[in-house]
Order: structure tokens, then sequence, then C-alpha cells
């Protein structure tokens, strides 16, 4: 038995034809949803990058305990707990934040792996010429009560060095990535009991593609420059809305002819027979939809939190079929263990997807989302509630690994902190109980605003639903996932919900 995993960043659902999106002719996800169980009602978990793979490794929401930051030393880990029970586990990336501070726990969990730099604002290609050298030395001492203020004068100036590196398709780091994923199938053909994990940074913003991926949109060389929206709300005019969403398919289209070099390897070799194939995303991105681009600041609407996802699993054969269960990011590591035969530890609160696939049985009731200190979500497939934190309501960071995304935390920081008791998933652990820097992370919905609605009658969720006993019920099925989590005791204060 082995196992395939093809994980995106920020890849909309409804951009893929499997789910009716027409703008633009994407075979290879087409193709894919003919070949494994295509999943209607799979939502996100905890937002963004980081903290979505922590709970693909331990199977349990992260964003109630933690914002971004590293495996724990008391977190299962599915790669790791598959490679101590005979099952060979690499990852190929190019998703950079992997190497920073921030995610620096991740890859060598795997038995082996591989990254490939170059994204975004990635500090890898090196040029001291004056530009670059005061973007970066400007920063040499920034505010430690704004973590994000290490990047602002960099980021740019780096990724347009970065991109020079860039000359041809083969030079691009998805490329890299899929090659020695495409590598590693083909070398281990006839081995058993191995885990590849492929993952690409894209369509993750700035949306660049190489160039005949472009040009199946418009021409090359009459766009702008402007790829990379802020997370701010849509102040541009249309014509540049309309170039970044088309930039943004763009790179769609580029991880389309990416994933069909899998899909070609699975129809050569008849890897169906034996060989799981699973593939995702961590979280959708707002291209102008509710007046917002980005994620994280505002409450994570369909675009953001309802993801796709499409599993072939040999066991049970089920392709081209259409399943409505609920699933969310932390059911992978479950069903990951379950098609391997390892046990799965109790702190998982995923379930695993087998019985979901085979028959559409078996799918969680609820499933909440967000991001530390936010907006919090909960759906159960229909009906979708957010409610925003109250205003100066404490919110802290509960870890053992203090970092930010790619820094330590500052000593400012950390003179507060105390030692608190340990949590039901700690391992009988203590862990530091840090005041977080950043109260509120919603600009959209003021002290302990609600929104409802249904999803399914509204799926662009543009008129709030009012209806009483739905929202006691969702408030009510809230508070028990967050029992379920153990989520620290002022969390219930902060959203209401005492």
């Amino acid at each position: 038995m082995k196992a395939v995993m093809v994980m995106f960043d920020s890849l909309r659902l409804d951009f893929l034809p499997s789910y009716g999106g027409k703008a633009l002719d994407l075979p290879n996800f087409r193709r894919l949803g003919e070949h494994t169980a295509v999943f209607d009602s799979c939502y996100t978990c905890s937002l963004p990058c980081m903290p979505a793979r922590r709970e693909l490794h331990t199977g349990r929401p992260n964003f109630l305990h933690r914002s971004w930051g590293p495996l724990e030393p008391f977190d299962d880990s599915m790669p790791e707990m598959l490679k101590r029970n005979g099952v060979y586990t690499r990852i190929v990336t190019d998703h950079y934040h992997y190497v920073e501070d921030g995610g620096a726990t991740y890859l060598p969990r795997y038995s082996t792996w591989e990254c490939n730099r170059g994204q975004e604002g990635d500090a890898w290609a090196g040029d001291a010429h004056r530009e670059l050298r005061e973007a970066v030395h400007a920063v040499v001492k920034p505010d430690p009560s704004d973590p994000a203020s290490i990047f602002r004068s960099r980021l740019y100036m780096q990724d347009m060095y970065n991109r020079e590196r860039w000359v041809t398709k083969a030079d691009w780091p998805q490329s890299h990535t899929f090659d020695e994923g495409v590598e590693f199938i083909e070398r281990n053909l006839d081995a058993d009991r191995w885990f590849l994990h492929i993952e690409s940074f894209d369509p993750h913003e700035p949306f660049s593609a190489p160039r005949d991926h472009v040009a199946r949109l418009c021409d090359p060389d009459s766009v702008s420059e402007m790829d990379w929206p802020p997370y701010a709300p849509v102040s541009q005019p249309q014509e540049v809305i309309d170039e970044i969403r088309m930039k943004y398919l763009s790179s769609v289209s580029f991880c389309d002819e990416s994933l069909g070099r899998v899909l070609d390897l699975f129809d050569r070799h008849d890897l169906w027979e034996d060989t799981m194939l699973i593939v995702c995303t961590d979280h959708g991105f707002l291209l102008s939809e509710h007046g917002w681009w980005g994620k994280n600041v505002m409450p994570n609407f369909q675009e953001v939190a309802h993801t796709p996802l499409f599993i072939w699993d040999p066991r049970c054969g089920a392709k081209g079929v259409r399943r409505k269960g609920l699933a969310q990011m932390i059911d992978l590591a479950p069903t990951l263990l379950d098609f391997f035969g390892v046990e799965i530890p109790p702190d998982m609160l995923g379930r695993p997807l087998r019985s979901v696939i085979a028959e559409d049985a078996g799918a969680r009731e609820y499933g909440m989302f967000g991001s530390h200190g936010g907006t919090v979500g909960i759906t159960d497939g229909r009906y979708t509630y957010f409610i925003a934190p109250k205003e100066d309501s404490p919110l802290y960071e509960y870890t053992l690994m203090p970092t930010h995304m790619a820094m330590r935390m500052f000593p400012e920081e950390l003179r507060p902190a105390e030692l608190h008791e340990p949590f039901s998933f700690t391992k009988g652990c203590p862990v530091l109980k840090i005041p977080s820097r950043v109260q509120k992370t919603s600009d959209d919905l003021p002290n302990g605003e609600e929104m409802l609605f249904d999803v399914l009658a509204d799926p662009h969720q543009t008129t709030r639903l009012h209806d009483e006993a739905v929202r006691r019920r969702m408030r009510e099925a809230l508070a028990m996932l967050m029992r379920e989590c153990d989520a620290p005791a002022e969390t219930y204060a902060r959203y209401g919900l005492e």
C-alpha cells in the first residue's frame, strides 16, 4: 500500500471544474474528479499556512491555543508516526515557510525531505546591491509590538530578485517540486509502504506563472506587474481587480499542468490499484469578494473556508462520485494512519474518512474554523455561523516553541509569560502562557457581532439569515467543539459562550 498527497496553497474551490468552475479549462482537475470521490462539504479549520499544516500532522485544531508556530514537543505527527511504523515518508515542497523559525520542526518528521526555495519574499537570492541592502537593513530592529514589521520593506524587493532566477518554466520552484515528486514515484514503483507528500506553494500570492499560462488568458506583454494584492479592503479600479483575478487563474492553470504529471504516472503504472491519492488545499483566498483581498483579517467566507478535496481510496474504489459528508483538514491525518493500519492516537480529534469515501457515511456533524484571536466560524454543511471576539478580551499564546512566522519572539513579549498547567493533549507538559500582541485580527466584525448564512440557498453569503433556533444550535455546537479541544478558559468569555 502506498499513498500520494498533492497539496496546493490557497486553491479556490469555485474555479475548479468539479465544483462548477468555468473561467478556465482545467483538464487535469476535471480528470481528477473522474477518478476520485469529490467532497462537496470540506472546510478548513485553522488558518493560515502553518496552523493548517500543524493540523495535517496532529489531526486536531490549532487556532484556539496558538497562532503561527512550529510543531510542539508534545504533538503527534502523522508522518512521524507512519515512519515509526515502517512507512517511508517523503515531502517535496516549495513552501518556504517550512524553513523559517515558525515552521522549523515540520520537515524532519518525514523520513526525507526537500524544500525548493524562492517563492514569495523568501530570503533566498543573494544580492547586496544598494536597493536590497537598504530594504533588509531597514528592519534590523523591528517593532516588537508588530511582528509583521520585519517584512514590510524587504518582501517585495526580495521577491523581485528571486524571480530574476526563473528564466524558463523548468526554473520555477513548482516545476522543481513536481520534478522531484515524479522522480520519487518512478524510482519506487516496486517498493511498498511509502507516503509521498508533494506540496506546491502556488497558487498562493504573488500570482505569478510561466508565460505560456499567462498567455492562455491575455497577452503577457500587455499586463502590469500587479500580482500581489494586500490583505485589505478592495480599493483598486475594476480593471486592476480583473487583472489580478486573471493572474490567479494563470497560476491555477500552472498547478493543473503539474497535477497532470502525477495523474499520468497513476495511469501509466496503474497506481490506482494500490495507491491512495489525496488532492487538497489549506484554504482559499478572497479576490475582491465581500470587498476584500486575502484572508485572516476578515471573517473566513466561503471563498476562503470552503475547500476542495479529492480522495481515491483503492480499498473501496469509489470514483467519479460526490460526497456530501462534512470533512476538514484535521481528518487527513487519521485517514492516512487508517490506510496504513497505524493506530490513531487519542489526542487526534479528526476522523478517518474511509466510510465517507466508500458510502458517504460517518461524517462529522460540525466543523469550526478560524485564525487565532479572530472571528470564529462553524458550519454543519448547510448553515455557517460567525462570531467576532469581544473587544478587550484577553488572548494568549500557549506554547513551548515561542516563535512567530519568521522570527523568535522578543524578550519584551516573553517577560510577562507564565507557566500554565498542562492541557489534555500536551502529554503532561506545562506550557508557556504568553500574552498575545495581537488581540483582535478581524477588521470586519465589531465587538462580538454575529452572522448566520444558509450557504446552500445563498452560497455567496450575500444575505444574513435571522433564525434564532439555528443560531442557538450553532452556538451550542461551537461551545461543544471548544470543550472537545480543551480550549483555554478565557476563550468562552471572549466569544460570549459562557
